[in-house]
């Protein structure tokens, strides 16, 4: 093949990966579960609703979180606003231990490979990592900026006070203990041992394994 046309393909191809690289998402292309960037920071949209108001234009309300922060926040689009598509890169790592704040991880494919996330990154979802648990890591212009944990986990329960017949003092509610460390608030009836599900976005009970 003539090197001109080799030129001429591969600059075609760059030019195409630059394009997607740079897509812009008009105001009604803001949809759940996509990922944006606005006000110079990586967000992930979590709702998204396109409605009108009387006699004015539609305008998309959504629910942003911050990839970074993990901040959540209310946005209004409207129909002449465009924001870019956040170009995010995932992988599979298997999280080893915590030590003083340092999360220590490996390759999901490779042990020997370990690296430390500081707890910014892990986020409060860390909490619940067991040993060995494989977790999404999410990085956007190089960096790795957030932990993806699955949303529902079962944890063991380590602690977990004997319930005191008519005590509604605390709503019908006492603190337990998981096997990570973490403490959260379960019904009365559960015991030291079972198995719990727990909600890691929200930190809450939701129901025995």
């Amino acid at each position: 093949m003539p090197w001109d046309k080799i030129y001429y393909g591969v600059a075609i191809f760059k030019f195409a990966a630059f394009i997607r690289k740079s897509a812009m998402l008009e105001y009604n292309e803001i949809t759940s579960k996509r990922f944006i960037v606005y006000e110079g920071a990586p967000f992930e949209v979590l709702d998204a609703r396109i409605f009108r108001m009387q006699q004015r234009k539609p305008v998309n309300q959504t629910k942003l979180r911050n990839l970074i922060t993990g901040k959540v926040t209310e946005v209004t689009f409207h129909q002449a606003d465009k924001v870019d598509e956040a170009e995010i890169d995932k992988r599979e790592i298997k999280y080893l231990y915590n030590n003083r704040g340092q999360w220590w991880f490996c390759e999901a494919s490779d042990p020997s490979k370990r690296f430390m996330l500081p707890s910014e990154v892990v986020g409060d979802g860390g909490r619940f990592l067991k040993a060995n648990s494989l977790v999404e890591v999410l990085s956007w212009d190089g960096k790795l900026i957030t932990l993806k944990l699955p949303i529902k986990v079962d944890l063991k329960v380590t602690e977990a006070p004997p319930a005191v017949r008519g005590d509604t003092s605390k709503g019908g509610s006492k603190q337990i203990v998981l096997e990570t460390g973490a403490t959260i608030n379960a019904p009365l009836f559960i015991n030291e041992g079972e198995i719990v599900r727990i909600n890691t976005e929200t930190g809450d009970y939701v129901e025995r394994a």
